[in-house]
């Protein structure tokens, strides 16, 4: 599998060290953004190819990757609207031009209170399994309490740093994130040390801990279907039918909003479709590019 071999750069936003990594020199820009506790890392069979064409970026949000993780305060909290203002900076001050923007989990949600907040730095958006963000106020709301009283004292509990603490340990092992990756991915095959590693990693980081529990804490915020009606451009939607996260069911709900120019079911996928099978993804989003009427270099 080809990937990435982008030297990770530092970008300063409000004082904190950004990491990123950008590769091809022509054409249109491509900003792409992770899901929760990963990195732009997990775009790296995904760059080499759109940068044949375009000019990508993979950034890593505050709070995860490679990227400055400070203790959550009023000044920086972990939520949505931080992240977006994080991308449209991002396109203003690095990329310097409005971007195709792509994400992932998430990331998706990211990149589309981005293009609210900022429309000006925007073309047009790809969404890869969207976070449906099931435990959300409004979700949980709906459900029996039965199916609602474990998360809600899991939430509760993070309010305290030693069970913070103890409850990330059990998580970040790499036994327990290769279990939770082979129930996320369809094919085993694409679950490797490498991607454990990769994924491991910024756990050993100062601030991960308490980064984890902010953002598992936060029930609030938009849902993606409070933002969908209100993009400044058009969407398209790619999803793996085998996501056990996010199911394709309530998905394919989101095709009949104005926005969204087409949905993409990818059969046999789970979760993270751009690491679980690029060769469907990539040759998506370079048509998706081309057809958004965007020239692309040879």
């Amino acid at each position: 599998m080809l990937t990435t071999s982008s030297v990770p750069q530092t970008w300063i936003w409000k004082g904190y060290p950004i990491c990123y990594v950008s590769e091809g020199n022509n054409g249109p820009a491509v900003v792409l953004i992770h899901g929760f506790g990963a990195s732009w890392g997990h775009w790296r069979k995904n760059i080499p190819e759109l940068a044949k064409h375009c000019r990508v970026f993979a950034l890593d949000l505050i709070g995860f990757g490679g990227s400055a993780k400070p203790k959550p305060s009023p000044e920086m909290g972990y939520t949505f609207e931080t992240w977006g203002e994080q991308i449209a900076d991002f396109c203003r001050e690095i990329v310097q031009e409005s971007a195709f923007l792509v994400g992932n989990s998430i990331g998706c949600i990211a990149v589309m209170q981005a293009a609210i907040d900022y429309p000006d730095i925007v073309r047009e958006i790809a969404l890869l399994n969207c976070s449906l963000r099931l435990l959300h106020d409004r979700k949980r709301s709906e459900l029996p309490w039965y199916r609602n009283y474990g998360s809600s004292v899991v939430q509760e509990l993070l309010k305290y740093s030693w069970f913070n603490q103890f409850f990330f340990n059990l998580l970040a092992t790499p036994k327990t994130v290769k279990k939770v990756l082979l129930q996320a991915y369809k094919r085993d095959e694409a679950v490797t040390d490498e991607l454990v590693e990769m994924l491991l990693k910024p756990a050993q980081d100062q601030g991960a801990v308490e980064v984890f529990a902010a953002f598992t804490r936060y029930s609030q915020g938009p849902l993606p279907e409070d933002l969908l009606p209100k993009l400044p451009c058009l969407a398209i939607i790619l999803w793996g039918t085998n996501d056990p996260w996010e199911p394709i069911e309530i998905a394919e709900q989101f095709q009949h909003y104005s926005t969204v120019k087409q949905f993409i079911r990818l059969e046999g996928v789970g979760h993270c479709p751009q690491d679980e099978a690029p060769e469907l993804v990539n040759p998506i989003l370079l048509d998706w590019i081309v057809g958004a009427g965007v020239r692309i270099s040879d």
